[in-house]
Protein backbone atom coordinates (compact mmCIF):
# COMPACT_ATOMS: atom_id res chain seq x y z
CA UNK A 1 0.00 0.00 0.00
CA UNK A 2 1.37 3.54 -0.48
CA UNK A 3 1.59 5.96 2.05
CA UNK A 4 -1.09 8.88 2.28
CA UNK A 5 1.51 11.65 2.21
CA UNK A 6 3.17 10.33 -1.31
CA UNK A 7 2.10 11.61 -4.36
CA UNK A 8 0.46 9.46 -6.95
CA UNK A 9 -0.85 8.88 -10.62
CA UNK A 10 -3.46 6.62 -11.71
CA UNK A 11 -3.24 5.44 -15.10
CA UNK A 12 -6.55 4.19 -16.42
CA UNK A 13 -6.72 2.18 -19.94
CA UNK A 14 -9.02 0.68 -22.33
CA UNK A 15 -6.78 -0.75 -24.50
CA UNK A 16 -4.62 -2.20 -22.68
CA UNK A 17 -4.91 -4.94 -20.07
CA UNK A 18 -2.31 -5.64 -17.65
CA UNK A 19 -1.38 -9.73 -16.35
CA UNK A 20 1.24 -9.37 -13.38
CA UNK A 21 3.58 -12.91 -13.77
CA UNK A 22 6.85 -13.74 -11.99
CA UNK A 23 9.65 -10.46 -12.83
CA UNK A 24 7.45 -9.14 -15.73
CA UNK A 25 4.14 -7.56 -16.56
CA UNK A 26 2.35 -8.83 -19.53
CA UNK A 27 0.44 -6.44 -21.03
CA UNK A 28 -2.25 -7.03 -23.43
CA UNK A 29 -3.33 -4.95 -26.55
CA UNK A 30 -6.43 -4.79 -28.32
CA UNK A 31 -7.52 -8.13 -26.89
CA UNK A 32 -5.34 -10.61 -29.10
CA UNK A 33 -2.10 -9.31 -28.84
CA UNK A 34 0.64 -8.60 -26.26
CA UNK A 35 4.06 -7.35 -25.01
CA UNK A 36 5.89 -7.63 -21.76
CA UNK A 37 7.52 -5.17 -19.43
CA UNK A 38 10.10 -6.60 -16.74
CA UNK A 39 8.96 -5.45 -13.43
CA UNK A 40 12.14 -3.98 -13.03
CA UNK A 41 11.94 -1.36 -15.74
CA UNK A 42 8.44 -0.28 -14.25
CA UNK A 43 9.80 0.03 -10.57
CA UNK A 44 12.02 2.99 -12.18
CA UNK A 45 8.99 4.70 -12.50
CA UNK A 46 7.97 4.15 -8.91
CA UNK A 47 6.40 1.73 -6.38
CA UNK A 48 3.13 0.46 -8.67
CA UNK A 49 0.15 -1.29 -7.85
CA UNK A 50 -1.55 -3.45 -10.92
CA UNK A 51 -5.45 -3.63 -11.83
CA UNK A 52 -6.46 -5.14 -14.61
CA UNK A 53 -6.79 -1.85 -16.36
CA UNK A 54 -5.04 0.60 -14.77
CA UNK A 55 -1.75 1.33 -13.06
CA UNK A 56 -0.88 3.54 -10.39
CA UNK A 57 2.67 4.91 -9.65
CA UNK A 58 3.94 6.58 -6.29
CA UNK A 59 4.94 9.48 -8.49
CA UNK A 60 4.08 12.34 -10.07
CA UNK A 61 1.02 12.41 -12.99
CA UNK A 62 3.47 13.61 -15.34
CA UNK A 63 6.27 11.73 -14.57
CA UNK A 64 4.09 8.73 -14.56
CA UNK A 65 2.39 9.62 -17.92
CA UNK A 66 5.85 10.02 -19.32
CA UNK A 67 7.96 7.03 -18.13
CA UNK A 68 5.09 4.99 -18.90
CA UNK A 69 4.69 5.88 -22.42
CA UNK A 70 7.91 5.14 -23.58
CA UNK A 71 7.59 2.08 -22.53
CA UNK A 72 4.37 1.53 -23.86
CA UNK A 73 5.60 2.60 -27.35
CA UNK A 74 8.58 0.24 -27.04
CA UNK A 75 6.19 -2.54 -26.24
CA UNK A 76 4.48 -1.60 -29.52
CA UNK A 77 7.33 -2.72 -31.50
CA UNK A 78 8.12 -6.20 -29.95
CA UNK A 79 3.90 -7.06 -30.24
CA UNK A 80 2.74 -10.77 -30.12
CA UNK A 81 0.18 -12.11 -31.54
CA UNK A 82 -2.35 -14.17 -28.67
CA UNK A 83 -3.57 -17.38 -30.96
CA UNK A 84 -0.18 -17.64 -32.23
CA UNK A 85 2.33 -15.87 -30.41
CA UNK A 86 3.91 -14.63 -34.22
CA UNK A 87 6.03 -11.16 -34.11
CA UNK A 88 3.22 -8.59 -34.67
CA UNK A 89 3.65 -5.22 -36.45
CA UNK A 90 1.81 -2.38 -35.23
CA UNK A 91 0.77 0.05 -38.65
CA UNK A 92 0.17 3.80 -37.57
CA UNK A 93 -0.04 6.73 -39.21
CA UNK A 94 3.88 7.50 -38.26
CA UNK A 95 5.10 4.36 -38.82
CA UNK A 96 5.50 5.48 -42.65
CA UNK A 97 3.89 2.22 -43.88
CA UNK A 98 1.55 2.80 -46.33
CA UNK A 99 -1.72 1.07 -46.47
CA UNK A 100 -2.02 0.35 -50.31
CA UNK A 101 0.44 -2.15 -52.38
CA UNK A 102 -0.57 -5.79 -49.87
CA UNK A 103 -3.19 -7.71 -49.76
CA UNK A 104 -2.06 -8.55 -46.14
CA UNK A 105 -3.30 -5.49 -44.47
CA UNK A 106 -4.64 -1.84 -45.48
CA UNK A 107 -6.84 -1.40 -48.69
CA UNK A 108 -7.51 -2.73 -51.68
CA UNK A 109 -9.25 -1.45 -54.63
CA UNK A 110 -10.15 -3.72 -57.42
CA UNK A 111 -11.19 -1.30 -59.64
CA UNK A 112 -15.05 -1.28 -58.71
CA UNK A 113 -17.31 0.13 -55.90
CA UNK A 114 -16.26 -1.78 -53.24
CA UNK A 115 -13.03 -1.36 -51.12
CA UNK A 116 -11.64 -4.36 -49.40
CA UNK A 117 -10.65 -2.97 -45.79
CA UNK A 118 -7.97 -5.56 -43.74
CA UNK A 119 -7.40 -4.25 -40.02
CA UNK A 120 -5.78 -7.35 -38.68
CA UNK A 121 -4.11 -10.80 -39.75
CA UNK A 122 -4.31 -14.05 -38.14
CA UNK A 123 -7.19 -16.21 -37.27
CA UNK A 124 -8.46 -18.81 -34.63
CA UNK A 125 -9.42 -21.44 -37.20
CA UNK A 126 -7.10 -23.40 -39.67
CA UNK A 127 -9.12 -24.24 -42.59
CA UNK A 128 -7.74 -27.25 -44.74
CA UNK A 129 -8.67 -25.42 -47.59
CA UNK A 130 -7.77 -22.16 -46.68
CA UNK A 131 -6.71 -19.84 -49.99
CA UNK A 132 -4.04 -17.72 -47.71
CA UNK A 133 -2.95 -21.14 -45.82
CA UNK A 134 -4.01 -18.64 -42.74
CA UNK A 135 -4.21 -20.33 -39.01
CA UNK A 136 -0.95 -22.80 -37.84
CA UNK A 137 1.47 -21.77 -40.77
CA UNK A 138 5.18 -20.83 -41.46
CA UNK A 139 4.63 -16.98 -41.54
CA UNK A 140 6.31 -15.12 -39.14
CA UNK A 141 4.42 -11.96 -39.13
CA UNK A 142 1.30 -11.16 -38.35
CA UNK A 143 -0.21 -7.16 -38.81
CA UNK A 144 -2.47 -5.17 -36.76
CA UNK A 145 -3.46 -1.47 -38.00
CA UNK A 146 -4.35 1.74 -35.84
CA UNK A 147 -8.06 2.74 -36.80
CA UNK A 148 -7.67 6.24 -36.95
CA UNK A 149 -5.22 5.63 -39.98
CA UNK A 150 -7.00 3.12 -41.46
CA UNK A 151 -10.21 5.16 -41.23
CA UNK A 152 -8.39 8.48 -42.64
CA UNK A 153 -7.02 6.67 -45.75
CA UNK A 154 -9.97 4.72 -46.43
CA UNK A 155 -11.79 8.38 -46.49
CA UNK A 156 -9.45 9.41 -49.14
CA UNK A 157 -9.89 6.39 -51.18
CA UNK A 158 -13.64 6.45 -50.92
CA UNK A 159 -13.27 10.15 -52.24
CA UNK A 160 -12.20 9.03 -55.68
CA UNK A 161 -15.41 7.20 -56.06
CA UNK A 162 -18.55 7.37 -58.75
CA UNK A 163 -20.76 5.50 -57.16
CA UNK A 164 -22.36 4.68 -53.71
CA UNK A 165 -19.26 2.70 -51.94
CA UNK A 166 -19.00 -0.87 -50.18
CA UNK A 167 -17.01 -0.56 -47.45
CA UNK A 168 -15.82 -4.45 -47.31
CA UNK A 169 -13.92 -5.64 -43.81
CA UNK A 170 -12.50 -8.88 -45.53
CA UNK A 171 -9.38 -9.36 -42.84
CA UNK A 172 -6.17 -11.90 -44.25
CA UNK A 173 -7.70 -14.27 -41.42
CA UNK A 174 -10.74 -13.88 -39.30
CA UNK A 175 -11.93 -10.11 -39.53
CA UNK A 176 -13.44 -10.45 -35.72
CA UNK A 177 -9.56 -10.27 -34.87
CA UNK A 178 -9.56 -6.96 -34.78
CA UNK A 179 -11.27 -5.74 -31.44
CA UNK A 180 -12.24 -2.86 -32.90
CA UNK A 181 -14.15 -3.71 -35.05
CA UNK A 182 -17.57 -1.94 -33.89
CA UNK A 183 -15.42 1.47 -33.57
CA UNK A 184 -14.43 0.69 -37.23
CA UNK A 185 -18.22 0.21 -38.69
CA UNK A 186 -18.93 3.33 -36.44
CA UNK A 187 -16.18 5.40 -38.61
CA UNK A 188 -17.09 4.35 -41.63
CA UNK A 189 -20.97 4.76 -41.14
CA UNK A 190 -19.84 8.53 -40.99
CA UNK A 191 -18.72 8.42 -44.64
CA UNK A 192 -20.83 10.54 -46.28
CA UNK A 193 -20.89 7.93 -50.17
CA UNK A 194 -20.59 4.74 -47.85
CA UNK A 195 -24.23 3.03 -48.55
CA UNK A 196 -22.61 -0.86 -47.42
CA UNK A 197 -21.07 -1.78 -44.74
CA UNK A 198 -19.94 -5.04 -44.81
CA UNK A 199 -17.95 -8.14 -42.82
CA UNK A 200 -16.69 -11.27 -43.99
CA UNK A 201 -16.35 -13.79 -40.93
CA UNK A 202 -16.73 -17.43 -40.01
CA UNK A 203 -18.77 -16.28 -37.47
CA UNK A 204 -17.11 -18.50 -34.51
CA UNK A 205 -16.54 -15.03 -32.17
CA UNK A 206 -20.00 -13.43 -33.02
CA UNK A 207 -22.09 -13.04 -29.74
CA UNK A 208 -25.66 -11.48 -29.36
CA UNK A 209 -23.91 -8.09 -27.46
CA UNK A 210 -21.70 -8.09 -30.60
CA UNK A 211 -24.03 -8.64 -33.35
CA UNK A 212 -26.12 -5.76 -31.65
CA UNK A 213 -23.66 -3.43 -31.67
CA UNK A 214 -22.43 -3.72 -34.60
CA UNK A 215 -25.85 -3.23 -35.91
CA UNK A 216 -26.19 0.15 -33.80
CA UNK A 217 -22.70 0.98 -35.34
CA UNK A 218 -24.67 0.91 -38.94
CA UNK A 219 -23.37 -2.64 -39.69
CA UNK A 220 -25.55 -3.39 -43.06
CA UNK A 221 -24.59 -7.70 -43.82
CA UNK A 222 -22.59 -10.58 -42.63
CA UNK A 223 -21.03 -12.87 -44.76
CA UNK A 224 -20.43 -16.05 -42.86
CA UNK A 225 -17.93 -18.75 -43.73
CA UNK A 226 -20.20 -21.82 -42.65
CA UNK A 227 -19.39 -25.09 -44.66
CA UNK A 228 -21.64 -27.84 -43.18
CA UNK A 229 -24.22 -28.09 -40.74
CA UNK A 230 -22.64 -31.43 -38.90
CA UNK A 231 -20.11 -30.32 -36.00
CA UNK A 232 -18.29 -33.21 -37.45
CA UNK A 233 -17.26 -32.29 -40.50
CA UNK A 234 -16.99 -28.82 -39.48
CA UNK A 235 -14.12 -29.83 -37.38
CA UNK A 236 -12.64 -31.91 -39.99
CA UNK A 237 -12.53 -28.50 -42.35
CA UNK A 238 -11.46 -26.24 -39.97
CA UNK A 239 -8.75 -28.52 -38.53
CA UNK A 240 -9.71 -26.46 -34.64
CA UNK A 241 -12.79 -26.92 -32.21
CA UNK A 242 -15.57 -25.93 -33.77
CA UNK A 243 -18.93 -24.50 -31.91
CA UNK A 244 -21.37 -24.96 -34.50
CA UNK A 245 -24.23 -24.77 -31.46
CA UNK A 246 -23.25 -21.48 -30.67
CA UNK A 247 -22.77 -20.30 -34.39
CA UNK A 248 -26.20 -21.78 -35.01
CA UNK A 249 -27.26 -20.12 -31.94
CA UNK A 250 -26.07 -16.91 -33.01
CA UNK A 251 -27.46 -17.34 -36.57
CA UNK A 252 -30.74 -17.64 -35.19
CA UNK A 253 -30.32 -14.72 -33.38
CA UNK A 254 -29.27 -12.66 -35.93
CA UNK A 255 -31.96 -13.73 -38.21
CA UNK A 256 -34.46 -11.68 -36.13
CA UNK A 257 -32.52 -8.56 -36.64
CA UNK A 258 -32.42 -5.66 -39.18
CA UNK A 259 -29.06 -7.47 -40.45
CA UNK A 260 -28.67 -8.97 -43.88
CA UNK A 261 -26.68 -12.77 -44.01
CA UNK A 262 -25.16 -14.37 -46.33
CA UNK A 263 -23.71 -18.08 -45.45
CA UNK A 264 -21.32 -18.90 -48.08
CA UNK A 265 -19.99 -21.83 -47.88
CA UNK A 266 -16.55 -23.57 -50.49
CA UNK A 267 -17.61 -26.16 -52.10
CA UNK A 268 -15.02 -28.97 -51.71
CA UNK A 269 -15.20 -32.00 -53.61
CA UNK A 270 -14.65 -35.26 -51.57
CA UNK A 271 -15.32 -33.38 -48.61
CA UNK A 272 -18.98 -31.24 -48.42
CA UNK A 273 -20.09 -31.58 -52.06
CA UNK A 274 -23.58 -32.28 -51.13
CA UNK A 275 -25.23 -29.01 -49.72
CA UNK A 276 -28.62 -29.71 -49.38
CA UNK A 277 -28.54 -29.64 -45.93
CA UNK A 278 -26.92 -26.88 -45.53
CA UNK A 279 -28.85 -25.16 -48.51
CA UNK A 280 -32.47 -26.09 -46.43
CA UNK A 281 -30.73 -24.71 -43.09
CA UNK A 282 -29.86 -21.06 -44.93
CA UNK A 283 -33.93 -20.67 -46.36
CA UNK A 284 -35.04 -22.19 -43.32
CA UNK A 285 -33.01 -19.33 -40.94
CA UNK A 286 -32.89 -16.20 -43.24
CA UNK A 287 -36.49 -15.77 -43.55
CA UNK A 288 -37.10 -11.86 -43.79
CA UNK A 289 -36.69 -10.20 -47.31
CA UNK A 290 -33.04 -9.18 -47.85
CA UNK A 291 -30.98 -6.84 -50.54
CA UNK A 292 -28.89 -9.52 -51.06
CA UNK A 293 -28.80 -13.68 -51.55
CA UNK A 294 -28.94 -15.78 -48.65
CA UNK A 295 -26.55 -17.90 -50.01
CA UNK A 296 -23.26 -17.78 -51.63
CA UNK A 297 -21.70 -21.12 -52.62
CA UNK A 298 -18.00 -20.14 -53.75
CA UNK A 299 -15.92 -22.74 -55.85
CA UNK A 300 -12.74 -24.17 -54.04
CA UNK A 301 -9.94 -22.26 -55.97
CA UNK A 302 -6.51 -23.60 -55.57
CA UNK A 303 -3.75 -21.04 -54.76
CA UNK A 304 -0.27 -21.23 -54.72
CA UNK A 305 0.04 -20.38 -51.24
CA UNK A 306 -3.10 -21.77 -50.12
CA UNK A 307 -3.47 -24.97 -48.91
CA UNK A 308 -4.75 -27.85 -51.13
CA UNK A 309 -6.88 -30.67 -49.78
CA UNK A 310 -8.73 -31.61 -52.91
CA UNK A 311 -8.68 -30.76 -57.02
CA UNK A 312 -10.89 -27.82 -57.84
CA UNK A 313 -13.92 -28.91 -59.37
CA UNK A 314 -14.06 -28.06 -63.08
CA UNK A 315 -16.39 -24.19 -63.57
CA UNK A 316 -18.64 -25.98 -65.68
CA UNK A 317 -19.39 -29.13 -63.39
CA UNK A 318 -19.72 -26.43 -60.56
CA UNK A 319 -22.78 -24.06 -62.24
CA UNK A 320 -24.33 -27.32 -63.49
CA UNK A 321 -24.61 -28.18 -59.32
CA UNK A 322 -25.56 -24.66 -58.66
CA UNK A 323 -28.15 -24.46 -61.22
CA UNK A 324 -29.63 -27.89 -60.34
CA UNK A 325 -29.78 -26.99 -56.58
CA UNK A 326 -31.81 -23.21 -57.62
CA UNK A 327 -34.35 -25.22 -59.90
CA UNK A 328 -35.27 -27.90 -56.92
CA UNK A 329 -34.67 -25.14 -53.88
CA UNK A 330 -36.08 -21.99 -56.19
CA UNK A 331 -32.80 -19.97 -54.21
CA UNK A 332 -31.02 -17.73 -56.00
CA UNK A 333 -27.15 -19.48 -56.28
CA UNK A 334 -25.69 -18.42 -59.06
CA UNK A 335 -24.69 -14.84 -58.36
CA UNK A 336 -23.10 -11.83 -59.84
CA UNK A 337 -21.46 -8.30 -58.96
CA UNK A 338 -24.95 -6.94 -59.88
CA UNK A 339 -26.52 -8.95 -56.83
CA UNK A 340 -24.14 -6.97 -54.62
CA UNK A 341 -24.69 -3.40 -56.49
CA UNK A 342 -20.65 -4.11 -57.14
CA UNK A 343 -19.89 -1.99 -60.49
CA UNK A 344 -16.80 -0.66 -62.19
CA UNK A 345 -15.55 2.75 -60.99
CA UNK A 346 -12.78 4.90 -61.06
CA UNK A 347 -9.46 3.63 -59.15
CA UNK A 348 -6.07 4.94 -57.90
CA UNK A 349 -3.16 5.49 -60.63
CA UNK A 350 -0.99 2.19 -60.83
CA UNK A 351 2.56 4.17 -60.22
CA UNK A 352 4.56 1.04 -61.49
CA UNK A 353 3.63 -1.36 -64.55
CA UNK A 354 4.78 -5.03 -64.75
CA UNK A 355 8.24 -5.66 -65.73
CA UNK A 356 9.26 -1.82 -64.78
CA UNK A 357 12.44 -1.79 -62.19
CA UNK A 358 12.43 0.89 -59.47
CA UNK A 359 14.09 1.59 -56.40
CA UNK A 360 12.63 1.06 -53.19
CA UNK A 361 13.37 1.33 -49.38
CA UNK A 362 13.09 -1.75 -47.13
CA UNK A 363 10.25 -0.73 -44.70
CA UNK A 364 9.19 -3.81 -42.56
CA UNK A 365 8.87 -7.83 -42.46
CA UNK A 366 6.77 -9.36 -44.91
CA UNK A 367 4.35 -12.47 -43.62
CA UNK A 368 6.59 -15.33 -44.46
CA UNK A 369 10.24 -16.05 -44.02
CA UNK A 370 12.82 -13.89 -45.70
CA UNK A 371 9.62 -11.76 -46.98
CA UNK A 372 10.27 -7.77 -46.95
CA UNK A 373 7.63 -5.23 -47.76
CA UNK A 374 9.01 -2.25 -49.25
CA UNK A 375 8.06 1.53 -49.90
CA UNK A 376 8.42 3.38 -53.41
CA UNK A 377 5.54 6.47 -54.49
CA UNK A 378 3.25 5.77 -51.47
CA UNK A 379 3.17 1.95 -52.14
CA UNK A 380 4.24 -1.54 -50.81
CA UNK A 381 5.70 -3.98 -52.91
CA UNK A 382 6.29 -7.47 -51.83
CA UNK A 383 9.97 -8.94 -52.08
CA UNK A 384 11.57 -12.03 -51.62
CA UNK A 385 14.84 -11.39 -49.70
CA UNK A 386 16.40 -10.73 -46.32
CA UNK A 387 17.55 -6.85 -46.48
CA UNK A 388 17.77 -5.13 -43.44
CA UNK A 389 14.98 -2.28 -42.78
CA UNK A 390 15.90 1.07 -44.58
CA UNK A 391 18.35 -0.78 -47.31
CA UNK A 392 17.67 0.97 -50.85
CA UNK A 393 16.94 -2.32 -53.32
CA UNK A 394 16.23 -2.17 -56.91
CA UNK A 395 12.87 -4.14 -57.70
CA UNK A 396 11.32 -5.63 -60.83
CA UNK A 397 7.87 -5.47 -60.80
CA UNK A 398 6.16 -8.75 -60.93
CA UNK A 399 2.73 -7.92 -60.27
CA UNK A 400 0.87 -4.45 -60.25
CA UNK A 401 -2.96 -6.07 -60.31
CA UNK A 402 -5.34 -3.59 -58.65
CA UNK A 403 -2.16 -1.58 -56.98
CA UNK A 404 -1.37 -5.28 -55.60
CA UNK A 405 2.51 -4.92 -56.09
CA UNK A 406 5.21 -8.09 -55.65
CA UNK A 407 8.48 -7.88 -57.56
CA UNK A 408 11.68 -9.72 -57.26
CA UNK A 409 15.61 -8.16 -56.40
CA UNK A 410 16.66 -6.37 -59.82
Amino acid sequence: MFKKSKMTAKLKFEQLKFIRLDGKTKVIFLKWFYFEIPNSELEKIGKYKLRKYSITFETSKKRAIHKFNLLINRGLTQLKSVLHNKNTIYIHKNSGIPLIGTNYFGLVDRGTNLIEIKPVTGCNLNCIYCSISEGINKKTYDFLVELDYLVEEFKKLAAIKKHPVEAHINAHGESLLYAEIVDLVEELRKIKNVETISINTNGLLLTEGLIDQLIKAGLDRLNISLNAINEELCRKLADAPYNLKHLKRILAYTATKDLDIIIAPILLPGFNEDLTELIEYSIKTIKRKQKVPKLGIQNFLEYSLGRKPTKQLPWNLFYKELKNWEEHYKVKLILNPNDFGIVKDKTLKKPFKKDQIITATIICNGRYPNERLAIAKDRLISVRCNKKTGRKVRIKITRSKHNVFTGTLS
